[in-house]
């Protein structure tokens, strides 16, 4: 059942990180980068779903269902702000006291 896990939670990382790394090619890293970082993501997350839930869990879908959001959250740190339209931030002007 261990094994079950490791695999698809692997597989699940690989899928996301393949899905993040074309639609958003332009705001993330190298693509070996962010393949790695997803499957890594997805084994962490299922270990730490497997750890949480205890020994005698035999569900794989919320262990998968965790490694699928720890992935998702390692490779949204790897992303980059966009390059397009920048606005200045708004700022109230400093006005010095007469007095």
């Amino acid at each position: 059942m261990l094994l079950m896990e490791a695999l698809g939670s692997a597989v699940l990382g690989l899928a996301l990180s393949v899905t993040a790394a074309r639609l958003l090619a332009r705001r993330l890293p190298a693509p070996r980068v962010v393949l790695v970082s997803g499957v890594l993501g997805a084994l962490f997350g299922a270990y730490l779903t497997h750890f949480a839930l205890g020994p005698g869990h035999n569900t794989l879908t919320a262990t998968f269902v965790g490694a699928v959001l720890v992935a998702a959250v390692v490779l949204s740190l790897l992303l980059r702000p966009s390059s397009g339209h920048r606005r200045p931030p708004h700022r109230t002007p400093f006005l010095p006291s007469r007095g």
